[in-house]
C-alpha cells in the first residue's frame, strides 16, 4: 500500500504544479492586461478561468481519493491537507487574476489614467511572491516560504498607500501565495505558523 500511495502523491504534485503553471500565467497576463490596456490579454484570462476550476475540482477529487483509500499519516497527510488548501489557494488567485482582467477590460473603454506610482512595486513584488510560494512548495523550502510570509506586509502596507480596486486584487493575491507558503511550512514542520508571525 504504501507504494500505491506514494505513486498517488506523486501524481497529485504533478497536478498542483500543472494548475500553479496555468495561475501563475493567468496573473501574469493580467498584470500584463492592465498594464499596456490589452483587452484582447485580458479577455483570454477571463476565457481561460474555466479550465483553472476545472483543474482545482480534479486535485480536490484525487485529495479525497487518498484520504479515503490510502489513510495516510504524518507527512503524508500534512502534504494531502496541504495540498486542498493550496489548491484552493490558486483557484482564488485564479479568480483575481479575472477580476484584475475585467478591470482592465472596462479601463480600455475609458480615457486612459496614468497609474499610481506604487503599482508597478505592488505587482511586481506580488508576482515574486507567488513565483518564491510555489517554489517553496516544489522545493519543500521552509526557508524561503518564510521569505515570503516577509513580504506580504511590505504589499500590505503599499496596498494601503494605494487603495484601488486592482491594487486590492493584488493584495490578495499576495495574502494567497503567503497561505501556500503557511501550507508548506505546516506540511514539512507540523507546524501552524497561521497568525504567529511577528
Amino acid at each position: 500500500m504504501g507504494m500505491h500511495l506514494q505513486r498517488e502523491i506523486e501524481l497529485l504534485k504533478k497536478q498542483i504544479t500543472a494548475l500553479s503553471t496555468v495561475v501563475e500565467e493567468s496573473v501574469r497576463k493580467a498584470v500584463r492586461s492592465i498594464e499596456n490596456r490589452d483587452a484582447a490579454l485580458a479577455e483570454a484570462v477571463i476565457k481561460g478561468d474555466s479550465a483553472i476550476d476545472e483543474q482545482e475540482v480534479r486535485v480536490e477529487e484525487e485529495c479525497l481519493k487518498i484520504l479515503a483509500l490510502h489513510q495516510p499519516v504524518a507527512i503524508d497527510l500534512r502534504f494531502i491537507i496541504a495540498a486542498l488548501k493550496i489548491n484552493n489557494d490558486l483557484e482564488r488567485m485564479g479568480d483575481l487574476a479575472v477580476n484584475i482582467a475585467e478591470r482592465t477590460v472596462f479601463l480600455c473603454q475609458r480615457e486612459p489614467i496614468q497609474a499610481p506610482f506604487a503599482f508597478d512595486d505592488m505587482w511586481g513584488k506580488t508576482l515574486v511572491m507567488l513565483r518564491e510560494s510555489l517554489d517553496a512548495l516544489f522545493e519543500m523550502d521552509t526557508g524561503l516560504a518564510r521569505k515570503v510570509l516577509a513580504s506580504d506586509d511590505e504589499v500590505d502596507e503599499i496596498n494601503r498607500q494605494m487603495y484601488r480596486k486592482i491594487g486590492r486584487h493584488l493584495e490578495r493575491i499576495a495574502d494567497a501565495a503567503t497561505n501556500i507558503a503557511e501550507d508548506v511550512i505546516y506540511m514539512m514542520e507540523g507546524t501552524i505558523v497561521r497568525h504567529r508571525r511577528p
